[in-house]
């Protein structure tokens, strides 16, 4: 199979009072990805946290006190999921989740459904500053790739998306497609992941996926704002020779509104990016090796 049908969500934040309502919705929006055809569907970064409401109001602006209280909710989610994959026969990435992955210790781990409902995970490796010095949230497990029947992909969940040797790695090992869930309270952040998106898909010669939380949800201080645009970018290369294909020269296959809800479909043929890797107009993928060999050295300094 060289094609893939997937969809990037724009997921937005909602407020519950019952884990029913919560069941509901997802069940709700999941269908509606699938009813435009994708076969994998991407949710955000930490869109996991919408679940806040369902604790006790006095812990709504305690992150600390929140991250233990979370893990009564793990089971409930990953059944949910694995559910919804069983039912509508996709490869599903959940929502990432502040997990405790050993006694006290928590990480950002974004769960990967089978569509016979197993799963595995791929951890967050660089925590921002709010994770790190006001969460506490800690890098947790090693890089992974995902063989499946749609093809060899990764994932870079939001911050981890901005510094190349994790996609670098990632793509050595055979990496066709990128997913970045992600979690912005700014449109500087937005756009921070939005580049460094872009630019992995440049340098890897391979398709980079984006899918943003939408939130404007002052009730909590694990969430408060969240903005961004789901979209799917590409190497802008026309190929060479007889070789030329249809990626467009801004590197953007497709984009959503910006802070629109709903689910960005596509279909991308895998075909393309690897003939780029193999005869493209440049070859960034081969010649990040001698790009890293040149930068091993001494950096000299010369005055002007």
């Amino acid at each position: 199979m060289t094609t893939i049908d997937l969809a990037a969500a724009a997921y937005p934040c909602h407020q519950f009072t019952h884990w029913d309502e919560y069941e509901a919705t997802l069940s709700a929006f999941v269908a509606a990805g699938v009813a435009g055809g994708a076969r994998l569907l991407l949710l955000p970064e930490y869109a996991s946290l919408e679940l806040v409401s369902l604790l006790p109001e006095g812990v709504w602006n305690d992150v600390r006190a929140q991250r233990p209280l979370m893990q009564r909710f793990l089971p409930g989610m990953l059944d949910l999921h694995a559910r919804l994959a069983r039912q509508h026969g996709i490869y599903l990435v959940a929502a990432s989740y502040p997990t405790e992955a050993a006694a006290g210790h928590y990480v950002n781990r974004a769960y990967f459904f089978s569509p016979d409902g197993t799963h595995q995970y791929q951890d967050k490796q660089l925590m921002t500053r709010f994770e790190a010095e006001e969460w506490g949230i800690e890098p947790g497990e090693g890089l992974q790739v995902f063989s499946t029947e749609l093809g060899v992909l990764g994932i870079n969940i939001c911050y981890d998306s901005e510094f190349p040797h994790l996609a670098q790695a990632q793509a050595a090992a055979g990496m066709e497609v990128l997913l970045v869930p992600s979690f912005t309270g700014s449109a500087h952040g937005y756009t921070r992941v939005r580049v460094g998106a872009m630019a992995r898909a440049l340098e890897g010669q391979i398709y980079a996926v984006h899918a943003p939380f939408l939130a404007d949800a002052g009730w909590t201080y694990a969430i408060e704002t969240a903005v961004g645009a789901p979209a799917i970018y590409a190497p802008a290369d026309p190929g060479s020779g007889d070789t030329p294909n249809t990626l467009p020269a801004s590197g953007i296959v497709a984009e959503g509104g910006m802070n629109t809800p709903g689910w960005l479909h596509r279909t991308l043929d895998l075909a393309v990016t690897a003939e780029v890797r193999r005869d493209g107009h440049v070859l960034n993928a081969r010649d990040r090796h001698a790009a890293a060999a040149r930068a091993s050295g001494p950096v000299g300094t010369v005055k002007l």
